[in-house]
């Protein structure tokens, strides 16, 4: 039987990728990574449409089963590997887990626009609007207040979705020098520590650099 296959585009670049390849990894769960560059040519999208026709990355196969976008192969891998505890047991938890995740799934436009994912780029602030200043205290409001209520060392005690989710906003962070105080750093600090974050950094750092041009969402 066929196992699970991971489609992704560049790991330097693509935020919504690295999200499920994090839960996968980090969980321990085998997969076979298939590569389909990013901004490319007319080919490499249809390679993309070939497998889901929203056209876009991450997409997970399943036998003959295809999932697209991040969030619901998170929920789809928690429901078919429960023991993986992707999500929290505890149902009030759970919900708060589902809950900031929406949230990262759905909002903070302003800060990846402005910040958007570029392993190569060089460490250094850029100009922020007051948005995306908005955007960044409330994702560290998020952590804190998880960290606070949870334990830690990751927003729900140990490594789940919702910190696959959150794990391509660690790296804007350190990319765009934005500053980290309290219990939201000792969150980065668990998150960079961790060695599927660790991996997928050193893959997308080996990569060649696309002259400026990066995924901002």
């Amino acid at each position: 039987m066929a196992g699970l296959k991971l489609v992704i585009g560049n790991k330097n670049y693509s935020s919504w990728s690295m999200r499920p390849w994090v839960a996968l990894r980090a969980s321990g769960i085998p997969f076979e990574e298939a590569f389909i560059p990013l901004y490319t040519d007319a080919a490499d999208k249809q390679r993309i449409l070939d497998v889901s026709p929203a056209g876009k990355v991450p997409i997970l196969v399943d036998g003959d089963v295809t999932v697209w976008d991040s969030l619901a192969i998170i929920e789809y891998l928690a429901e078919k590997f429960p023991d993986k505890k992707l999500w929290p047991a505890d149902r009030a938890a759970r919900a708060h887990a589902r809950a900031v995740s929406a949230e990262m799934h759905s909002g903070f436009a302003s800060l990846r626009n402005e910040c958007g994912m570029n392993l190569h780029r060089p460490v250094g602030p850029v100009p922020l609007s007051q948005e995306t200043r908005e955007n960044i205290a409330r994702v560290q409001e998020i952590w804190s207040g998880c960290l606070q209520r949870y334990g830690g060392p990751f927003l729900f005690g140990s490594f789940g979705g919702a910190d696959a989710m959150y794990a391509p906003v660690v790296h804007r962070f350190r990319t765009y020098a934005i500053p980290v105080a309290g219990e939201a750093r000792h969150y980065v600090d668990a998150m960079e520590a961790l060695p599927a974050f660790q991996e997928w950094t050193r893959d997308g750092l080996a990569e060649t650099m696309l002259i400026d041009r990066f995924e901002t969402i």
